[in-house]
């Protein structure tokens, strides 16, 4: 299967992605599942569970805390924004979802960094480490993610982090079909990621659709 671990649409306020096209852009791509991960709210995800776009779609989204950004994946109810990150941690856990550390060591956006990577894993509540963003030009910054993933026994993942439908499958992990949380981590554990660098589109000035 292939999984687009973090994608962003319409609803995050930054993206101009609508529903309609990323249901085109998930059969251009050819994949299987999405994580709808928008910035503080759930909506982009439900309606695109409720349109059926052709992807099985895990509810998301992107948080800012204290220390940087998380995901919180297989959610239920949105986390509130800007709280310390054990706080914001614990919510998406007690939930029954799972801690995705998204982008960690680029230093250009709110990241985690080295710091708040070891304050989750010390309070046992980091899930998954992005891996592959295909937003981040420092091929490094993948690079440190990847290593402190492997050396941590924490399973790793690939997001195309898109804003645009040009960018939706830039990144994915190729891995086992899985059922709910628990499976999606252990999965990924014996996935295959694939990604490019693929920076934002261009767009003109205007309504975009």
């Amino acid at each position: 299967m292939r999984v687009d671990c973090h994608l962003h649409t319409v609803h995050s306020g930054d993206a101009v992605t609508t529903v309609e096209r990323l249901a085109a852009r998930v059969r251009e791509e050819r994949l299987d599942v999405v994580c709808v991960t928008d910035h503080h709210t759930l909506a982009g995800a439900r309606e695109a569970l409720a349109r059926e776009i052709g992807a099985r779609v895990v509810v998301g989204e992107e948080i800012r805390t204290h220390a940087g950004e998380i995901i919180g994946l297989f959610l239920t109810e949105r986390v509130p924004y800007v709280l310390p990150l054990e706080e914001a941690a614990g919510r998406v856990r007690a939930q029954g979802g799972l801690v995705y550390a998204p982008h960690p060591f680029d230093a250009s956006r709110t990241s985690l960094g080295a710091e708040g990577l070891e304050r989750l894993r010390a309070m046992g509540a980091l899930d998954v480490v992005e891996v592959f963003n295909a937003k981040m030009a420092e091929e490094e910054d993948n690079r440190r993610a990847e290593r402190f993933a492997a050396g941590h026994d924490l399973p790793g993942a690939a997001g195309s982090d898109a804003h645009d439908p040009y960018g939706i499958g830039a990144a994915y992990v190729e891995m086992p079909d899985f059922d709910g949380p628990h499976d999606f981590a252990a999965a990924l554990r014996e996935g295959r990621v694939h990604g490019e660098f693929r920076d934002h589109a261009a767009y003109p000035a205007g309504p975009r659709t």
